[in-house]
């Protein structure tokens, strides 16, 4: 039984998520993600302002008059949502998890893929996956990942990116847009990411926090690994520890974004301080222009 909590906060999320959708991300995940090619639908009467190009000569010769040739797109995607569900999501230093912000980053494109008549499935990992649920269409099914999303208790606490993508080769026999959601806190992925970008069309969304890039000075505090539960007793008022700190994740996130540059794989940076609205659009601005 699904508490009456939880279906509340995934009928907000629907709420919200439909909003951004509509309003701000309308035609732009249509024009970022096209579908496999143009297939031919009619000929129809040439109109001022139609391009010349497509005018059917054969049939304009038959009938006197110029005709063009109509094309309609074959769309037919399948979108593939696969999140990091590991402890270290539980982690948020302002009004939201890691997590929360991928759920509803999450919803915002099941719904854009839906709108465009697209399917959308889900992964669920952490050092195994953990949920699959198969691609398909409809409101229904984006409601069903979102509640997957907001209700699944993970068994894992680490991270294994590598056996996420392998599933993904394994279950999607078609090219699919695979959106991989995590916060990267983890290595030794890079052989089975270069394996799934050859096969899908891959894009890593990055999910951070601001203490993931530099601690206040707010004297003695304990933090624990939530992947290891492994307790460390840090003095944040010394400044060589916060600027070793910030240095240590400056170089691994440098690393990174080195790695993904090399694959040619272009990514998407939230943060759980930000909307992550805005590194979404200009990610499908930059993704039409391209096209």
């Amino acid at each position: 039984m699904i508490p009456r909590e939880l279906l509340k906060k995934v009928r907000q999320i629907q709420i919200r998520t439909r909003r951004t959708v509509n309003d701000v991300l309308a035609g732009q995940y249509h024009s970022a993600f096209r579908g496999r090619g143009m297939e031919f639908e009619e000929v129809s009467p040439y109109q001022i302002g139609d391009d010349v190009r497509l005018i059917d000569w054969n049939v304009s010769a038959r009938y006197g008059e110029p005709f063009i040739k109509k094309f309609r797109e074959e769309r037919e995607l399948t979108v593939m949502l696969v999140v990091d569900a590991s402890r270290s999501g539980l982690f948020g230093s302002t009004n939201q998890f890691k997590l929360d912000v991928a759920a509803e980053l999450c919803a915002v494109l099941a719904f854009s893929a839906i709108r465009s008549n697209d399917k959308v499935g889900l992964i669920l990992f952490t050092d195994t996956v953990e949920k699959y649920v198969p691609a398909k269409k409809g409101t229904h099914h984006v409601l069903r990942i979102i509640r997957e999303l907001l209700y699944h208790q993970p068994r894992g606490r680490g991270t294994d990116i590598s056996e996420a993508l392998n599933f993904l080769n394994r279950v999607t026999i078609r090219k699919s847009v695979c959106f991989l959601v995590s916060d990267f806190l983890t290595s030794g992925y890079e052989p089975a990411l270069r394996i799934a970008r050859r096969r899908h069309d891959l894009i890593p969304i990055i999910v951070s926090d601001p203490r993931e890039w530099e601690l206040p000075d707010v004297g003695f505090v304990e933090l624990e690994d939530p992947e290891t539960g492994e307790m460390t007793l840090v003095d944040t008022s010394s400044r060589s520890l916060r600027r070793a700190y910030a240095a240590a994740c400056g170089h691994r996130a440098r690393e990174r974004e080195g790695m993904f540059r090399r694959m040619d794989t272009e990514t998407i940076e939230v943060r759980t301080d930000r909307s992550y609205v805005d590194p979404l659009v200009r990610f499908f601005h930059k993704r039409e222009r391209r096209r």
